[in-house]
């Protein structure tokens, strides 16, 4: 009862990592119908302070690896005459630039142009590339910046998580279900007649 689940333990920053995940992938299911690039990261701290390291980091594994996924999928979907969906885990970051999270900002801005223009170039192999913009979701992530924040504006625990809430139209802070919801559309043929869009799904922080 239920489906077969395969893990695959990789570094989204090393090409032939994702390269082996398809390939995998392949080997115990024929094929790849959705492909999600959803790992990153984040970093809170001004940035004037941020190391080259740091950056190099940051935009390895948000951007490169959301390269390298685009890749490997595209690459695979052709091979089976097309028709794809590739998804990309974006942010409202990549929609508006925040103070303290500029880096991780310039990645998931990159993240919406590599959507657009990989959307672009795969259409005539009816491929299609969407990103979802998460906003304040209860998760360890948004727990990690909450804590970073407070050490450099000296909030208490939780005070800057709930100033960043304040800002959701909705009233209520993001749950994963809401975002997992989402990505369930984009995996669907429900979305097949759309491409090149990062929507936010944010409870309505950003409106465009």
């Amino acid at each position: 009862h239920g489906y077969k689940a395969l893990a695959v333990q990789g570094d989204v920053s090393k090409k032939a990592d994702v390269l082996q995940l398809v390939e995998k992938t392949v080997s115990s299911y024929g094929k790849v119908d959705v492909f999600i690039n959803n790992a990153g990261i984040e970093q809170v701290k001004p940035l004037e302070e941020v190391s080259e390291e740091e950056i190099n980091t940051i935009f390895n594994i948000n951007v490169f690896g959301v390269i390298y996924g685009i890749q490997a999928a595209a690459q695979q979907m052709k091979k089976q005459d097309g028709v794809g969906k590739i998804i990309n885990a974006c942010s409202i970051a990549g929609h508006k630039g925040f103070d303290m999270l500029s880096v991780y900002s310039a990645t998931k801005f990159s993240v919406r142009a590599l959507t657009q223009a990989a959307a672009q170039e795969l259409a005539p192999h009816q491929i299609t590339v969407n990103s979802y913009c998460p906003g304040i979701v209860g998760t360890k992530m948004w727990e990690r910046i909450d804590k970073e924040m407070g050490k450099y504006s000296g909030a208490a625990e939780g005070e800057s998580f709930k100033a960043f809430s304040k800002a959701i139209a909705l009233g209520r802070t993001q749950e994963p279900e809401d975002v997992a919801n989402f990505v369930s559309y984009l995996a669907s043929s429900d979305s097949d007649y759309m491409t090149g869009q990062s929507v936010m799904i944010d409870g309505g922080v950003i409106f465009s």
